[in-house]
């Protein structure tokens, strides 16, 4: 969000409206999606407000009806792209002009209904605060909203009565930019850092030994091996997770631990970080023990884990998870998931198990300074049966490799 000088329009008074407006909504609860660069347009939006999530605010002294036309087929299309970015199934939009003056010739069709464009799934109602009726609109105003958010106006305002109000939005913005970084960055990473040096030490450990491509040397130094475990093994459970087949697969592993590992862990915190690499890194190796024969290895059980734990993260902050990470995140998890079906030689069972591990173990540990949160139990009792669950199946039913006559 860029911040400018204000320009200089004709009336203050709906200067004074525009910011006015904008300083109630974002007190009522309502964030800024994007606001223009000379500051005359502004998206906002609310998630937990299903009447009207969507709002858009346009200063703009209108003058011929066609302009106005144009502008509102664009709001469309903008506030199209808007839901498919927040993955909505369809879109409620209230797109507010603020002119001195409505246009010279007939408008009043395009604010007696909505508009969708064809196969948009996004609906636009238009409101427009102008001229002599400036009254009465603030008063329809206040009848969508349930209440008056601009209050009483006067004929005229001086600069910088506009100047206050425009401060005050401004200052309120960043207030919540603030709240949101910090969201973001409550700790600093440290527990990622281990982890990454624990497994570059064991892949050179492994090379002297051996090579990490041999075999013997996988199952030494605890790689996951069905046999093993079900002989009593069961310390195999936790050690792949820091065992790697290869350098491109160290490579990979150590680059996605280390920009997700900084980024879960600055959310949740350096010991709730431990846990869901942990747990989520076992149930992978659970999931893969139950659905894979193979020897297997790698963190990558505990990094979806991660994917798992920032997916929990959106569902309690969806807001700041789609303005921010949301889109790519999700991209990631279809794209990796996607390869692990139809790539040979991954083991898609342990990165799904390790899913599914960081995001009920990030539900158990819930997120730092927040309302505690009864679903925890839930989440704990879900984790548990699932947890017994998968390794009564694979000890009755062991998925061993087939025997070489």
């Amino acid at each position: 969000m860029k911040v400018g000088k204000r320009l200089s329009y004709f009336s203050y008074r709906e200067d004074y409206l525009y910011w006015r407006l904008i300083h109630s909504l974002l007190i009522e609860g309502y964030r800024i999606l994007n606001i223009s660069d000379d500051q005359t347009e502004i998206w906002l939006e609310h998630f937990n407000n299903r009447k009207i999530p969507t709002i858009r605010i346009k200063r703009y002294d209108i003058d011929w009806t066609n302009w106005l036309r144009q502008d509102i087929k664009q709001t469309c299309m903008n506030g199209e792209m808007i839901r498919k970015r927040f993955f909505k199934k369809k879109l409620d939009c209230l797109n507010v002009y603020i002119s001195a003056y409505p246009p010279v010739d007939s408008y009043e069709d395009l604010f007696n209904r909505s508009f969708q464009l064809d196969k948009s799934k996004t609906s636009v109602r238009n409101f427009l605060i102008a001229g002599s009726h400036i009254s009465d609109s603030i008063v329809q105003l206040a009848n969508i909203f349930g209440k008056d958010l601009i209050g009483p106006i006067k004929q005229q305002y001086e600069p910088y009565e506009i100047d206050v109000v425009r401060n005050n939005c401004i200052q309120q913005i960043k207030l919540l930019e603030k709240k949101e970084k910090k969201l973001l960055k409550q700790t600093k990473p440290f527990f990622t850092y281990i982890f990454l040096v624990i497994q570059i030490v064991v892949f050179l450990l492994m090379e002297f030994a051996g090579g990490t491509l041999n075999p013997e040397v996988l199952v030494a130094f605890g790689a996951k091996f069905n046999p093993f475990i079900l002989a009593g093994e069961w310390w195999r459970f936790i050690t792949p997770i820091f065992i790697h087949i290869g350098m491109i697969h160290l490579l990979f592993n150590s680059l996605a631990l280390y920009y997700l590992g900084t980024m879960v862990e600055g959310i949740y915190g350096k010991i709730r970080f431990l846990i869901i690499y942990l747990f989520a890194g076992f149930l992978g190796t659970v999931g893969s023990f139950v659905f894979n024969y193979n020897i297997s290895a790698g963190a990558s059980g505990a990094i979806f884990g991660l994917f798992g734990a920032l997916l929990y993260f959106g569902i309690i902050h969806k807001r700041t998870f789609f303005r921010t990470m949301g889109v790519n995140i999700i991209g990631l998890i279809v794209i990796n998931l996607s390869l692990g079906f139809v790539a040979p030689g991954i083991d898609n069972a342990g990165h799904i198990g390790g899913l599914i591990g960081g995001f009920l173990a990030a539900g158990i540990v819930h997120l730092p300074k927040e309302r505690k949160s009864d679903k925890r139990i839930a989440f704990f009792i879900i984790a548990l049966l699932l947890t017994v669950g998968s390794l009564y199946y694979g000890f009755t039913y062991p998925k061993l490799p087939p025997l070489i006559y």
